[in-house]
């Protein structure tokens, strides 16, 4: 039986799904945001600001649709330590005007304005911040209770601990390629960490995001934007055909590269993309499968036998500049 896992010739929606304005620590109004990223091509754009969430949906037009969402964060003692774990997570509204906020603490809203911090309108159990596995749990599953998805923010930066990334539970993706990070540190790409999470059964898509805040100018090589970005497989550009993708976890991330079509029949992946370098499928392996050509020339296209042992699969697209191209993973009873 055939399985159509992304469909050849749908709307593909690109999406930067973690951006920061001037109502944290960013440099371009949200006004400003909306206008540069649609120049660019997106459709989609979620405003996350620093433990502060406001409602952008009359920024919205036909063409282009802002997402209502915030970053939390969670660190041991509340303080910002360079060497020290901690962990970031952006929440997204499932109502556009949810402006409701989790666990809220107004000592860590440190952009928000006192006459704003009395106006936060609490959403679900209220307790301490602690960092602590068991405490992140509960935060991520009292989110989903009060209308929220919650995604797991730049892995290399947090420096946390893979046995605790592997115990959190609810999180529906992970930032695969968080840009501005990889801008400073060339190591945020979190491939390695994604597999260990799938070889370990844990059922999480991937994304990209720019986490942009756009302290350099657009021409600067130290500029935040438009490397990291996620494509949305949503029906309609609208606000609840949008969320049910992301909640569903039709999507996949992207610095470039393009997964046009991805199919399975019996234990045989198909795929199409754009012109790239080279295309792997992950399932577990040592060794994962690849697809290249051997003059060098760009390949579109490529076939793959899944293992009987493998319980999973994903695509990676790679392109000449080492830009990726990330399906999530998808487990058997998904397509057998």
């Amino acid at each position: 039986m055939k399985t159509v896992l992304i469909e050849e010739n749908k709307p593909q929606y690109k999406a930067n799904l973690h951006c920061h304005s001037v109502l944290s620590d960013g440099r371009l109004t949200p006004e400003q945001l909306k206008e540069v990223y649609k120049a660019h091509g997106y459709s989609v754009l979620a405003i996350t600001d620093h433990e502060r969430t406001c409602d952008h949906s009359a920024l919205s037009d036909p063409g282009f649709l802002m997402l209502t969402g915030y970053e939390m964060y969670i660190r041991p003692g509340n303080r910002y330590d360079e060497f020290g774990q901690e962990i970031h997570m952006n929440l997204f509204a499932r109502d556009p005007h949810n402006v409701g906020m989790i666990n809220y603490n107004p000592d860590v809203a440190r952009y928000t304005p006192p006459e704003e911090k009395e106006r936060v309108t609490l959403l679900g159990r209220q307790e301490p911040r602690q960092y602590s596995a068991g405490y992140i749990n509960r935060t991520i599953e009292t989110a989903k209770q009060n209308g929220y998805i919650v995604a797991y923010n730049h892995p290399y930066w947090s420096h946390e601990d893979i046995r605790d990334v592997i115990s959190y539970r609810g999180f529906f993706s992970m930032e695969m390629c968080n840009y501005s990070s990889w801008v400073e540190n060339l190591l945020e790409y979190n491939g390695q960490l994604y597999d260990e999470l799938l070889r370990e059964g844990v059922r999480i898509a991937c994304h990209s995001a720019d986490d942009n805040h756009n302290h350099a100018p657009f021409d600067s090589p130290r500029n935040d934007s438009f490397g990291g970005f996620t494509f949305i497989l949503a029906e309609e550009l609208n606000y609840d055909s949008v969320f049910r993708a992301l909640e569903e976890q039709r999507f996949y991330s992207s610095m470039g590269p393009e997964i046009l079509s991805l199919t399975v029949d019996g234990n045989t992946v198909r795929v199409k993309t754009s012109p790239v370098n080279r295309i792997f499928m992950y399932c577990g392996r040592k060794s994962p499968r690849m697809v290249l050509s051997e003059d060098g020339s760009d390949v579109t296209e490529a076939e793959f036998k899944i293992p009987e042992r493998a319980d999973h699969f994903r695509i990676s697209a790679v392109d000449s500049r080492m830009r990726f191209a990330d399906t999530r993973g998808y487990f058997r009873d998904e397509w057998s």
